[in-house]
């Protein structure tokens, strides 16, 4: 028989299972809460809380104050909404990304920090992200970014006229020598808003402008307020020469000084406060150019590796006893453009040839002749005939500045893109359970 104080026992512990049980399933109940629909898609609290916590983190890495837990959770899951909605669009379109790509994005980026895979797997897990979620992180960053490069990139193109109109007319005030850091915050205002929404999202723009100018913090009102893509950085759009600044803007920024906050300027997009955070000048590039020639041998159904290897050395040899370079490369080099010119590259510089042909050419001295050396054309031997230092500051200008009017294009023209991929959009937020 059972004793009276044993069932006691039995009966607390039942009911102790099923108030733990009931929590549990409360807890589970509530983790699963809707907050958001998305198109056919939708968002739950534990995507939410998770994503709110890597945020979290790496705000206060950089140590900024936090926002209030809401309107952190409100700017969370807004960043969240815009990359459902790209991600859908990526993959009507088939936008996939392989695993080999992933493993070797991440090989590189840990290449990059001076690590092994090891390494920067144990460094990753010493800052509390799991690889696994680095790797999904980092599949849907290259998932939207070819999304972004198929939508807006094939349309963007930059004409020379473009850049010698802007080296014309800037330039000569000596405007790409200086970079400006800028922060940024955009307070949106939908297409085709009523005159009401209009004058209220000017109204909390001009507010703002006037805390900011007040002393409040740059970076956390960014975070609070601002519905660009990069408020969750604090709204830094990091250091910029003046061709990289949006169109809109530069009139406005080359007025400023280090610490000025600009008046709201208007878009199509709403109304953007750019603040300066920092100004600095930009040195002369200086490069190494070289005099190269060289005699390319090509491989095909009758001539392997071996043989063509075999008939540069022979040549090589020939050099040295005292042949001409530029008439044996005339007679024997698959290089015909070059062929007709002794062999000869002209100068080159870093970036212009295959990296093989450029690393064997660096450790040649002058007039040195190298062993064979294979590229992707083929098997060469390689002659340096000159060194000299440049001054590239003009065509690294042209080249920066060609890079520059793509990138602010690519901006302005993704900006207005997601403001309306946004718009058009079925979103249902949930707002009592934010």
């Amino acid at each position: 028989m059972i004793k009276s104080e044993n069932i006691k026992r039995i009966i607390v512990a039942v009911l102790w299972c099923n108030l733990l049980l009931g929590s549990f399933f409360v807890r589970a109940e509530v983790l699963d809460t809707i907050i958001a629909v998305v198109e056919d898609d939708v968002i739950l609290e534990r995507e939410l809380q998770k994503e709110v916590a890597i945020i979290e983190q790496r705000i206060q890495q950089g140590n900024a104050a936090l926002p209030p837990a809401y309107v952190l959770r409100k700017q969370v899951l807004e960043k969240m909404i815009i990359d459902k909605l790209q991600r859908q669009l990526a993959e009507k379109a088939g936008i996939t990304v392989s695993e080999e790509m992933l493993n070797s994005s991440a090989a590189d980026i840990a290449r990059r920090n001076n690590m092994d895979l090891d390494q920067f797997r144990a460094e990753l897990e010493r800052q509390g992200m799991s690889y696994q979620g680095f790797l999904d992180n980092m599949r849907n960053e290259i998932i939207i970014n070819q999304l972004r490069g198929r939508e807006i990139g094939g349309r963007i193109k930059v004409t020379d006229r473009e850049v010698e109109h802007y080296l014309e007319t800037q330039d000569k005030i000596g405007e790409e020598s200086t970079q400006y850091h800028l922060g940024h915050i955009l307070i949106a205002v939908k297409e085709g808003a009523s005159s009401t929404e209009v004058q209220r999202a000017m109204s909390k723009a001009d507010d703002l402008v006037k805390k900011l100018r007040e002393g409040q913090d740059f970076s956390q009102a960014a975070i609070s307020d601002s519905e660009d893509a990069n408020a969750l950085q604090g709204g830094d759009l990091g250091w910029r020469t003046t061709s990289e600044i949006p169109t809109l803007f530069v009139n406005e920024v080359h007025q400023m000084k280090q610490g000025d906050v600009s008046e709201p300027i208007r878009s199509p997009s709403g109304f953007h406060i750019i603040k300066m955070l920092e100004l600095k000048g930009m040195d002369n590039h200086m490069i190494i150019k070289t005099k190269v020639r060289h005699i390319l041998i090509k491989t095909n159904e009758l001539i392997d590796d071996a043989e063509a290897q075999k008939r540069l050395l022979a040549l090589k040899a020939r050099i040295a006893d005292g042949d001409d370079f530029s008439v044996l490369a005339r007679a024997h080099s698959d290089d015909k453009g070059s062929a007709l010119k002794g062999g000869s590259l002209d100068w080159v510089g870093p970036g212009d040839l295959v990296k093989p042909f450029e690393e064997a050419m660096e450790k040649l001295g002058i007039n040195e002749v190298s062993d064979p050396v294979q590229t992707q054309f083929g098997w060469h031997i390689i002659q340096v005939l000159g060194r000299e230092n440049k001054d590239d500051s003009d065509e690294f200008k042209k080249n920066l500045v060609r890079d520059a009017i793509r990138k602010r294009k690519i901006e302005e023209e993704t900006e207005l893109w997601v403001r309306r991929l946004r718009d058009e959009a079925f979103v249902e937020i949930y707002q009592d359970r934010l």
